[in-house]
């Protein structure tokens, strides 16, 4: 340390008193080794200030997620930000807790008022960070709930404490206790309202935490209704046969059950939310208080932590005003999700308490413990007990939602002003002969509007969603379509408009060569496609520009066919060769190359169309036979990836070897690549027939938390392949039943032996 404590200074006091009627020689050996000391304590002092930087940057990294959710919620235009990148888990607690070292620290003197002000930031930059995290307790399942909310308490708790012991033991001081200070504020009692106001945050994580478990039960419930109704609506009894604009309906009813059955949207409209809000502007405002009394003496600082104090202390201030924008925003959006004069009304009823606040400690009140004792009298002492503990908790949480519920009542009076102003604007504007254009709404848009409010999810009956609220989340569906729309795939549509039919599907594998016996498989999308497209682009007498559109139309046809296999084929018969496909084809689009070989011109003295089929062919049949060795000694990955891509490659150019018999050698590149460019045209538009029934089975997943996410994605494949759905409808299907269309087997065997 720069400076003895005085603690330190009263210890030598003592022992210069004792040493003074010693020799002389004793007293200069004293002097000695206390200096000595005080050089030593200096050297351990030295890396404080690169720990200061560590915070500062530590810092950095707790705002620029929170940054990170404000642009992404301006971007999608959702003002009550979700928690997208900052949200409460073992990384970003293991950060805050070296964010906050300075509240933390117990016996490092920070004499300064520029240390003093840093100390007390971080405190109000904790409870920024908290109020920015409640929404993202709504993501997380049961176990992790429990896990974060418990790592939660411990962190804000020893905080807590800590700062209370520096309250007591001087190190967060006030100009009385002997220490020089130019601010007319009390530390002391700064602090004690960042301790009082941490902890109500911490009791609103837990009461959050309880009534989200009941609120998702509850939504899950509804939506499961809500699901069964948008499916019989569809009417998926003919897959490949929906059209678009069912489609669009059925993905803007999962969207609008997604939306407003989203916990991280339920979170919004709790009570604790607005509190917390209301709570995150008061710390700003003690903070902006602190930080303008300590702007004048920015540069007098007394720690250990030197200059990197202030960098510490300017650092966390602009984390506190940028964070504070996330938690108002939501305060106010949870008013104009469901502002009315009904709904305000029942929030103003603060001690009204909502069931789903109290029913899961209701449910635990009600079960049983299963317990091992066979004493009837423990087992007697013990349930009481529970059910007094829980009783307790009960009270506790209803005190708690209705304390939050009057601090809530400071933005609903603003509101309430604000539509007093705007109401008392309109009036005068009347009364001074204003005119209006009332548009009269289209018929069609109101019934629109009542058939999507039939999808709203809320966890109470006598709630409802706001008509523009309700407005906006039906925009946004149809913004994620129309964009999706502009990025169509235009060379996969050219492909696929190239040819009217199915029949390239029963033509690529007419003569039938079993795969090797160790490694059998179902054969899938993927794999032919990009086999047919290895053999065209090794062609090496067709235009560069023919080459890189098959090679476009392929690579933009295989991102939908991985869609339809991961949705529809998911099972592990086909994982094999959907792996291989996808490893093959990085292989052939980006080095052209196959299984190590280069494609075009692949041996000089191959010329002829045949003579490139029969190489191919060749090839193939010597690497299973190299595989068939291997597998004897023991198979890894490698060896499968080689053994399906040379078993598709093989039984390929041999149904082309026999297809065309003698007259092969007649047969031109160009003639070659055009059939070759037909099959993959035709197995592509087979398997994007499925593309309805991928849609509407990404629209709805089981797991809530995921389910936003889910139907963003079937909304942008809905429309990038709007024209490729539209442009299939009328083909005629081959005679299989619905159940069979997903799978290449049944279109294959369907096509080579057709039902008479």
């Amino acid at each position: 340390m720069d400076s003895f404590s005085t603690d330190t200074f009263a210890q030598l006091e003592n022992e210069l008193e004792s040493h003074c009627s010693s020799t002389p020689l004793a007293v200069l050996n004293f002097l000695l080794k206390s200096k000595s000391q005080a050089e030593m304590e200096k050297k351990f002092s030295k890396p404080m200030m690169w720990i200061g930087i560590y915070i500062a940057i530590a810092s950095l990294f707790c705002i620029l997620p929170m940054v990170a959710d404000l642009l992404h919620g301006f971007k999608n235009k959702k003002l009550w930000f979700p928690c997208k990148y900052f949200t409460l888990n073992a990384a970003s607690l293991t950060v805050i807790a070296i964010a906050i070292k300075l509240p933390m620290d117990l016996n490092n003197s920070m004499p300064g008022d520029v240390d003093q002000a840093a100390k007390l930031g971080s405190m109000s930059f904790m409870c920024t960070m908290m109020a920015n995290l409640l929404p993202s307790l709504a993501i997380m399942d049961s176990k992790e709930l429990l896990t974060n909310i418990i790592a939660l308490a411990v962190l804000v708790i020893t905080l807590v404490v800590n700062v209370c012991i520096q309250i007591e033991t001087g190190v967060v001081h006030n100009c009385e206790d002997g220490y020089y200070s130019t601010q007319p504020y009390n530390h002391c009692l700064i602090a004690y309202i960042y301790v009082t106001m941490l902890l109500m945050l911490m009791m609103m994580h837990i009461c959050t935490s309880l009534m989200i478990l009941k609120s998702k039960q509850i939504l899950e419930s509804k939506y499961r209704s809500g699901h069964e109704t948008a499916v019989k609506d569809l009417e998926l009894q003919q897959p490949g046969r929906v059209t678009v604009e069912k489609l669009k309906h059925y993905v803007s009813n999962h969207w609008i059950m997604a939306e407003t059955g989203n916990p991280q949207f339920m979170t919004v409209c709790y009570a604790t939310t607005s509190a917390s809000g209301v709570i995150c502007v008061l710390s700003i405002a003690v903070h902006v208080i602190v930080m303008r009394f300590t702007r004048p003496t920015m540069k007098f600082y007394g720690s250990d932590y030197k200059w990197s104090v202030i960098a510490i202390l300017i650092t966390q201030f602009t984390g506190v005003i940028l964070g504070t924008v996330a938690p108002i925003s939501r305060c106010f959006a949870s008013l104009s999700f469901k502002v009315s004069i009904k709904w305000i009304w029942n929030h103003m009823r603060v001690f009204k308490v909502e069931s789903y606040c109290t029913q899961k400690l209701s449910d635990w009140k009600q079960s049983s413990i299963p317990l091992k004792f066979s004493s009837r009298r423990c087992k007697i002492v013990i349930q009481d007990l529970k059910v007094l503990i829980l009783s307790f908790c009960i009270g506790i949480q209803k005190s708690v939602v209705a304390a939050c519920k009057i601090i809530a009542l400071i933005p609903i009076f603003f509101v309430i002003g604000l539509f007093c102003c705007f109401y008392c604007c309109k009036w005068l504007k009347i009364m001074f002969g204003a005119t209006y254009n009332v548009t009269a709404e289209n018929p069609a848009q109101l019934q629109h509007s009542k058939d999507l409010s039939d999808y709203v999810l809320q966890l109470q009956n006598d709630m409802e969603l706001a008509q523009r609220t309700l407005k906006s989340i039906s925009i946004s569906v149809n913004h994620v379509i129309q964009k999706a729309k502009k990025q169509k795939p235009n060379n996969l549509l050219k492909l696929i408009e190239e040819s009217s039919s199915f029949e390239g599907v029963g033509k690529y594998d007419v003569h039938q060569v079993p795969p090797l016996p160790e490694e059998k498989y179902v054969d899938c999308w993927s794999l032919p496609v990009v086999t047919l497209t290895a053999i065209a682009i090794s062609l090496p007498n067709i235009q560069n520009n023919m080459v890189n559109r098959l090679l476009r139309s392929v690579s933009e046809g295989l991102t939908y066919v991985k869609h339809v296999e991961e949705t529809l084929n998911a099972s592990e018969e086909f994982v094999s060769g959907q792996k291989a496909a996808r490893a093959l084809w990085l292989e052939v689009d980006v080095y052209h190359k196959w299984l190590g070989n280069k494609l075009q011109n692949p041996a000089h003295q191959v010329n002829t169309t045949k003579e490139i089929v029969q190489w191919f062919s060749d090839t193939a049949k010597n690497m299973i036979t190299e595989v068939e060795i291997k597998n004897k000694k023991g198979s890894d990955d490698s060896s499968v990836y080689m053994s399906v891509s040379a078993n598709s490659m093989y039984r390929i150019t041999q149904t082309l070897l026999v297809s065309y018999d003698a007259n092969i050698d007649q047969v031109s590149q160009e003639e070659l690549f055009v059939k070759l460019s037909s099959m993959i045209s035709h197995i592509l538009a087979a398997c994007l027939t499925n593309l309805p029934q991928v849609i509407a089975m990404k629209c709805h997943t089981s797991v809530i938390e995921k389910r936003e996410e889910s139907v963003h994605t079937a909304a942008r494949l809905l429309g990038e392949t709007m024209q490729i759905i539209n442009c299939l409808k009328d083909r005629t299907l081959p005679s299989l039943n619905p159940d069979e269309l997903p799978f290449i087997d049944k279109w294959h065997d369907c096509f080579l032996h057709p039902s008479p």
